[in-house]
């Protein structure tokens, strides 16, 4: 009965916000119509969801987010100059990424992630699903940028959505 009334408590006020940040108002319409989108999409799409989704710590996730908005801004600037110095500086590479998430949204997740920060991209992932292959566009060090990955993206995964 609950799982009906609120498929997805994460999601939903997610959804409202995303709504309202769009339409630009914070008029009671605007808010209305962000919950009932907030309701019936989740709802609508509960058959694709594999598995309730349980975030262990909500506060890490919060930080979790942070670190990926000061990424996202420094990778961009970053890439900005790579691109504004020429090719000539980079040192494209792929590195393999040995993972300890197991969960498809835990793998999910950090493969977005890495994708979202300009300058890096998640290309593949090993059949056995213990290893992602992750393009970098400016890679000096690749030991270096496995343990970036494992220490500011893996790591508080981990303990966000997979419990020991």
């Amino acid at each position: 009965m609950m799982r009906w009334l609120l498929p997805h408590p994460i999601l939903t006020p997610l959804l409202v916000l995303i709504w309202v940040l769009l339409a630009n108002s914070v008029s009671p319409g605007t808010i209305l119509l962000g919950v009932l989108l907030g309701w019936i999409i989740p709802l609508a799409t509960m058959r694709f969801w594999p598995d309730r989704i349980y975030v262990h710590k909500p506060l890490l996730l919060a930080r979790f987010m942070l670190v990926l908005l000061y990424d996202i801004l420094v990778s961009n600037l970053a890439v900005a100059w790579l691109i504004l110095s020429g090719p000539r500086h980079s040192e494209p590479a792929f590195v393999l990424v040995p993972l300890e998430l197991r969960s498809d949204l835990g793998i999910s997740m950090l493969a977005s992630t890495i994708s979202m920060t300009p300058g890096t991209v998640s290309s593949w992932l090993s059949p056995d699903r213990r290893t992602l292959v992750v393009h970098g566009l400016n890679v000096t060090d690749p030991a270096a940028l496995v343990e970036t990955i494992k220490r500011r993206y893996e790591a508080p995964l981990l303990e966000i959505l997979e419990p020991c």
